[in-house]
Order: C-alpha cells, then sequence, then structure tokens
C-alpha cells in the first residue's frame, strides 16, 4: 500500500547517501532529455507540415499578390533552416542520451547553422549594417571555436 511516510523515508535515505542522490539525479536527467527529444520531435513535424503548407499556398499561388519571388523564396529558405536546426538540436539530444555528455562540436554546428539562416534571410533593406557586421563576427568566433575543437580532438587522438 502506498504511504506518504514510506515516500518520505525513501526521499530521505535517497538525499543522504550520495551515491544514491546522484543515480536519482542521473534518472530524472535522462527523463527530461527523453522529454525534449519527444517534445523537438513534435517540433520538427509541425514545422514540416509548415513547409508543406507555405511551399502548396505561396508558389501555387499567382504572383500577383503584390509578394515579390525573391520574399518568398527567403521565407521558404528560413524554414527549411529551422528543420534543419531542429533536426541538429535533435542530433545533440540523442548524443547527449548515448554519452551522457555535451559534445561541444555538435553545439557549435548547430549554432553555426542558425546563424548562417539569420543571414541567408536577412533583409538589408529592414535591417541595419550593424546586424549584418554583429552575425560576421559570431560566424568567425564560431568558426574559430569549431576549428580550435576539432584540432584539439584530432590532436588528442593520435
Amino acid at each position: 500500500m502506498f504511504s506518504i511516510r514510506r515516500l518520505w523515508h525513501s526521499l530521505i535515505k535517497i538525499f543522504r547517501n550520495n551515491h544514491d542522490f546522484l543515480v536519482f539525479l542521473k534518472a530524472i536527467e535522462s527523463i527530461i532529455s527523453k522529454l525534449l527529444a519527444l517534445l523537438l520531435l513534435g517540433v520538427i513535424f509541425y514545422a514540416i507540415y509548415d513547409l508543406v503548407w507555405v511551399l502548396f499556398t505561396h508558389f501555387l499561388q499567382p504572383l500577383a499578390e503584390g509578394v515579390p519571388f525573391r520574399n518568398r523564396l527567403f521565407e521558404v529558405f528560413g524554414l527549411f533552416l529551422n528543420i534543419l536546426i531542429a533536426l541538429e538540436l535533435l542530433e545533440n539530444i540523442t548524443a547527449y542520451l548515448k554519452k551522457h555528455e555535451i559534445q561541444l562540436e555538435l553545439v557549435i554546428i548547430t549554432s553555426l547553422i542558425a546563424v548562417a539562416r539569420k543571414i541567408i534571410i536577412f533583409d538589408i533593406d529592414k535591417k541595419s549594417t550593424d546586424n549584418l557586421i554583429a552575425m560576421a563576427v559570431a560566424v568567425f568566433m564560431l568558426s574559430l571555436s569549431y576549428l580550435f575543437i576539432v584540432s584539439r580532438t584530432r590532436y588528442k587522438d593520435k
């Protein structure tokens, strides 16, 4: 029979013993990671649905609505890259579930894709050049980080 008193004593026992507490934390961490992966799958499927909807509604409609083809194309590229970023995030979560460590190389690649998405859909007419310079600096720094991480891991493997 379930009792609150028994649950309370079990929790006290877990919190007193460091090993049991770390096992408890690892179990919670695993549950949260799996939940994040499932939620991200839902986001990916919705993003694919949104992409298909935009493709059929925007590209099958005549261009007489006044929206230039270039703007529609940038919107579609943005949607494709959103899905790619979500897939990279899912890859990060999957790698974490496999090895129980964050792989910095994957995180940097995901960040590079996100900044590249912003550059691809960048509207020079609406944004200032400061924004473009900031993105260029971000790409440069992320590229240096990636180069450092990759060279460090390759040197470590030899």
